[in-house]
């Protein structure tokens, strides 16, 4: 496995990062744990799990994903890198959600008793919450950064513009500053190219992208032809509906028709070639990967074993796919 340098700090972290949103729902706690052990034997280090996790679920199951993690990680904490998020609806009170100060010291304090530890590598603000101000949430972040309870901070699903807001925030007012980025990003869905990626190249802000298999489509294992299939996460309770809206269209099956016809030419998995295009990406810092069984893990083991791609089939793949970065831009 290789390291990589996380954004402008001193950490290193693992290449590939191990996405958790599975475990709890589509994988009951010996599955996820399996997955754990294969990754862990595959040298990934680097565990991302959220609050609201497993996906898919509601207020009954929120927190159980962290759980999961908190158990498997037992005797061996030192040995891993964790990050966690929050904002997301975690009950029924109004302020059970959101940045404000209230909810993210609270949210850390019930992540670290789930998660079993004293305290989150990264810890991140799910997505952006417009009913409180930037300087609200920094300060809450900086406050769990100097209780210790946090070595780091980061967004995800932030837009640029408030990115960049947060940034010139923190410095003004000498608060801690974001250090990661946790945005959408493949071979079906790169509008951020545009904007985000550039700002957090500038920045020196880790990229640490989710969905870089577009919820499995970029495996190819999907036909459009018949229904999602169970236990995917295009028919996964309440997050199946927003899997089939982002990536379940007649456009996207062209395109993996034709992504295919490359990955045979090149000898290659579509999953490993994919990921290895995502990888290829100076702006990327490591992708988050997920798995409903540990031999899935396979695949992108091998894309990070490989490393990017050669530039002439990238160059390839970018003209497949650059049609998808335009009808992003426009919406």
């Amino acid at each position: 496995m290789q390291y990589t340098k996380f954004g402008r700090t001193g950490l290193r972290v693992s290449k590939l990062c191990l996405g958790t949103m599975t475990f709890g729902l589509q994988c009951d706690e010996a599955q996820s744990h399996a997955i754990l052990d294969t990754a862990a034997a595959g040298g990934i280090d680097f565990l991302d799990a959220a609050d609201v996790y497993p996906l898919g679920g509601g207020h009954n199951t929120a927190g159980r994903t962290e759980e999961i993690v908190g158990g498997w990680l037992q005797g061996k904490r030192r040995d891993f890198i964790l990050a966690t998020k929050c904002v997301g609806v975690m009950g029924p009170k109004p302020w059970d959600q959101g940045m404000s100060r209230k909810h993210i010291l609270d949210a850390i304090d019930a992540s670290l008793r789930r998660l079993k530890t004293d305290y989150i590598d990264l810890y991140q603000l799910h997505s952006y919450d417009p009913n409180t101000s930037i300087d609200e949430a920094l300060e809450a972040l900086d406050t769990i950064v100097r209780q210790g309870k946090a070595r780091y901070v980061g967004f995800s699903n932030w837009p640029a513009y408030k990115v960049a807001r947060s940034i010139g925030r923190s410095e003004l007012r000498n608060l801690v500053r974001i250090e990661s980025m946790q945005p959408r990003y493949n071979l079906l869905f790169r509008s951020f190219e545009r904007d985000l990626l550039p700002l957090c190249a500038e920045e020196t802000i880790a990229v640490i992208p989710y969905n870089p298999l577009a919820g499995g489509l970029l495996t190819g294992k999907h036909n459009q032809q018949a229904a999602p299939p169970e236990g995917s996460r295009f028919q996964l309770g309440s997050a199946g509906a927003r899997y089939q809206a982002r990536y379940w269209h007649d456009k996207q099956f062209e395109t993996i028709e034709a992504l295919r016809a490359v990955a045979a030419e090149a000898g290659m998995s579509m999953t490993t070639m994919s990921m290895r295009w995502v990888l290829s990406n100076p702006a990327i810092t490591a992708p988050i990967i997920g798995a409903s069984r540990p031999e899935q893990l396979a695949d992108n083991l091998a894309a990070q074993d490989q490393g990017p791609l050669p530039a002439d089939l990238k160059a390839r793949l970018d003209d497949i796919t650059v049609a998808w970065r335009a009808v992003d831009e426009e919406r």
